[in-house]
């Protein structure tokens, strides 16, 4: 019997997701914001072959997330279109409601 195309899926996502964590990254460069220091608390990112990155938090540099292409890709799309501002901004560029 064959694979449903959601067990295709998540078969290839899962293998996806164990060659990620199996590369060595103990070399690679990481970059953060612009303009600050190195003894603030701040998000590192490294790039990983094939579009893939590796985010941690300058506080806990051992504990290292990894995502591929697409999910960063929908992640940094996200936030360009506000899914994670802290607070309601008001659209279309216009002022506040007064």
């Amino acid at each position: 019997m064959a694979d449903t195309p959601d067990e295709e899926l998540r078969a290839r996502k899962e293998r996806e997701r164990d060659e990620l964590y199996a590369l060595d990254i103990s070399g690679v460069e990481w970059h953060c914001a612009p303009g600050t220091e190195d003894h603030e608390e701040r998000v590192e990112i490294a790039y990983l072959p094939g579009g893939a990155v590796a985010m941690r938090s300058s506080l806990d540099p051992d504990t290292v997330l990894r995502y591929t292409e697409a999910e960063w890709r929908a992640f940094v799309l996200g936030a360009r279109d506000g899914e994670f501002d802290l607070e309601p901004e008001p659209q279309n560029g216009g002022a506040a409601a007064e």
